[in-house]
């Protein structure tokens, strides 16, 4: 069986022998774990990374499979175990953008290579797979403002259907302050690429990254360690965009997920 619980608080006993999982079991959403140390962790199959004392993570996409199984093995037993994780379906919102520049919902040609460098830049900087462990400290809004677009929803730009959003957007004056949610390590950090504008990355460990685009101004630097509540950049319009707004994004490696999820204050 495996041990749920809502709150993002971990055991601290060290012979735990089914994983504690702290986190909604439903598409867009990541979760945290804990095992006895020197568990292994097995999602659908593949490997996931477990820490010295039994802290794990994992992460469901906008649409992820409902029936996933979960299979661990401690170093007392002779044979996995395996759990089935049921995931909760979600239903995400129509969201109909008019005004939205031609160049950004037709890119031209000349473009195209700089769009193909971009997406490759991002890629590479969410494998990280570091040893970091920020991504069990609870999370803090990164910016303020109205929140005027949220994740999962399907998009039209100028009446054209387009890829989901896979962000939560704060809209505000070009210029507020945007901190970092939890500490980490800058592993992206770009003026201005075609889709995002200025666009930061920070890598939190295990595969945890946070996303940040539309940028007006970067105050960090690559390879630069940050902390939680730390100034990292300013609100901006730059990129694909119709106003002055932070799109903030959680990945776990490929998987793009809710950061409202994490945030009580939007539950």
């Amino acid at each position: 069986m495996l041990i749920l619980t809502n709150a993002y608080t971990y055991a601290s006993d060290a012979h735990i022998h089914q994983p504690v999982l702290n986190g909604k079991l439903t598409q867009g959403s990541l979760i945290r774990g804990k095992v006895e140390a020197g568990t292994q962790i097995w999602l659908n199959e593949k490997p996931v990374k477990v820490s010295s004392t039994g802290d794990f993570v994992i992460g469901f996409g906008r649409d992820a499979t409902l029936k996933n199984v979960l299979k661990w093995q401690s170093p007392s037993m002779e044979l996995p175990s395996k759990h089935l994780i049921n995931l909760e379906k979600r239903i995400y919102k129509i969201d109909k953008i008019e005004g939205v520049a031609k160049k950004y919902v037709s890119p031209p040609q000349a473009v195209l290579a700089r769009i193909r460098n971009d997406n490759a830049a991002v890629a590479k900087a969410r494998q990280t797979n570091s040893d970091l462990n920020d991504f069990l400290s609870d999370l803090i809004m990164p910016a303020k403002g109205r929140i005027s677009g949220v994740y999962g929803s399907q998009r039209y730009f100028n009446g054209e259907p387009k890829r989901p959003h896979f962000g939560l957007d704060i809209a505000n004056k070009v210029g507020e302050p945007v901190v970092a949610p939890i500490g980490g390590i800058v592993t992206l950090a770009h003026a201005d690429m075609y889709y995002s504008g200025g666009t930061l990355l920070i890598d939190h460990g295990f595969g945890v990254s946070s996303t940040f685009i539309h940028l007006s101004k970067i105050h960090v630097k690559e390879g630069q360690r940050v902390e939680q509540g730390e100034l990292i950049a300013e609100i901006g319009a730059t990129g694909r965009v119709t106003g002055p707004h932070l799109d903030w994004r959680i990945n776990w490696f490929k998987e793009r997920l809710d950061p409202a999820l994490l945030l009580d204050t939007l539950e």
